[in-house]
């Protein structure tokens, strides 16, 4: 019965849903765990220190922050057909920019036009789109449009670093902007009729707090917004600093790089079965009992990671960070739209993407100055284990207080 209700609603969705997993998917050029894949020939070619890249690297973020403040908010304007294509020929010609730049005054450009198009807008339309298009079922969406990532995060490091051994690196990019440039027609084609019972109408939008629909100036004079501010910024600072630092932390722990690497399917497998579960859980409780505690595996992980010297504590950390990245995929997403309503969700989403950006921008910059002062990362990650414990607390204080109005 489950099975049949959940096959129609893949055939009833289907393009839609396809259309998320579409974008979440093409996002992976401009993530972290795809571009660091050529941290070691981008260094060589340009001259890079591990410091000096990792500064480059987060000033192209930054900024890529700053610009997703404005240009996340078009998706209240334009529709996801409209944007779409424009989004995908921007990451394109972001990919080609890589491949053929030879100057490293304009790396931080490549970074940057990589981050916004890929990391910013492309998965911020992607997760506005499913919160917009869908009430009863947003975290069933969600968790679907969201498996673009997984897929992304499982295959194309493999793919990649594979074709390596007989293509330039170079090269690689030009295949990266290839593929996305053939997600254009089939994103256009998904989207030829861009409706579901919950579409862009405004008679349809769901409001949020005090039966209202907050504006973004509203949502940012409101407390509630800047209590789950360093829970949208932890996550992605500290993954992405992880990511970013894979290869040292083999190093210091005496693990073959190949070791830990072999490890990240699990993290993937394991952050998938929790995407769907939050999904499902938030789809049949909501956001206000869940968001408070979602971030406790990650501080466990994080402890692990600190004091483990085993691959198998490498391997446990792992199975506890894939918890909460796979419930982040969904939980703030839907977060938004049922504490501040669906009208004006892309402009407010832009700005809580703006600090999740910003945070992958602070996590290797932060970290790397950090280990260069000689606090090493079994340090560090201690430390960050603190950090999401108190992140908890502070989700737990302004949603009890917010839940109230709901």
């Amino acid at each position: 019965m489950m099975h049949s209700r959940l096959r129609h609603y893949l055939q009833d969705n289907a393009t839609w849903l396809g259309a998320g997993v579409l974008l979440t998917f093409m996002s992976s050029f401009g993530q972290t765990f795809f571009i660091s894949i050529f941290s070691g020939e981008i260094r060589a070619e340009f001259g890079l220190s591990h410091g000096a890249w990792g500064s480059l690297y987060s000033l192209g973020t930054t900024v890529s922050a700053v610009v997703m403040i404005w240009a996340g908010a078009l998706t209240d304007t334009f529709r996801v057909r409209t944007l779409g294509p424009v989004v995908l020929a921007g990451l394109a010609l972001a990919a080609l920019c890589m491949a053929l730049n030879r100057w490293l005054i304009l790396l931080p450009v490549v970074i940057f036009l990589l981050r916004l198009f890929g990391q910013g807008m492309s998965t911020h339309l992607a997760l506005v789109a499913m919160t917009r298009w869908f009430t009863v079922t947003r975290g069933r969406a969600l968790s679907i449009a969201s498996t673009g990532f997984a897929m992304g995060e499982a295959l194309l490091p493999l793919i990649f670093v594979a074709a390596m051994a007989f293509l330039d690196w170079r090269w690689l990019w030009v295949i990266a902007a290839g593929i996305t440039l053939l997600g254009i027609p089939a994103l256009t084609r998904m989207l030829r009729q861009e409706r579901t019972p919950q579409s862009l109408a405004s008679e349809y939008s769901a409001a949020g707090m005090q039966g209202h629909h907050w504006t973004r100036r509203e949502a940012l004079f409101h407390p509630l917004f800047w209590f789950m501010a360093p829970a949208l910024l932890g996550p992605s600072a500290f993954i992405t600093a992880f990511f970013f630092h894979q290869v040292h932390l083999a190093e210091i722990k005496g693990w073959q790089h190949i070791e830990l690497v072999a490890l990240f399917p699990v993290f993937t497998g394991v952050s998938l079965l929790s995407m769907f579960a939050a999904g499902w859980a938030l789809d049949k409780w909501g956001t206000a009992r869940m968001m408070p505690f979602y971030q406790l595996p990650m501080s466990v992980g994080f402890v692990i990671l600190s004091t483990t010297g085993s691959i198998g504590g490498a391997l446990a950390a792992l199975v506890f960070l894939g918890l909460t990245v796979g419930a982040n995929n969904t939980l703030p997403s839907a977060f938004w739209a049922e504490f501040y309503g669906t009208r004006h969700i892309g402009a407010i989403k832009a700005m809580a993407t703006a600090v999740m950006v910003l945070g992958s921008a602070i996590g290797p910059g932060l970290t790397g100055v950090l280990i260069d002062q000689g606090v090493s990362l079994n340090t560090q990650f201690l430390w960050i284990g603190g950090f999401f414990v108190l992140v908890c607390l502070l989700a737990w204080v302004g949603i009890t207080r917010a839940a109230r109005t709901l």
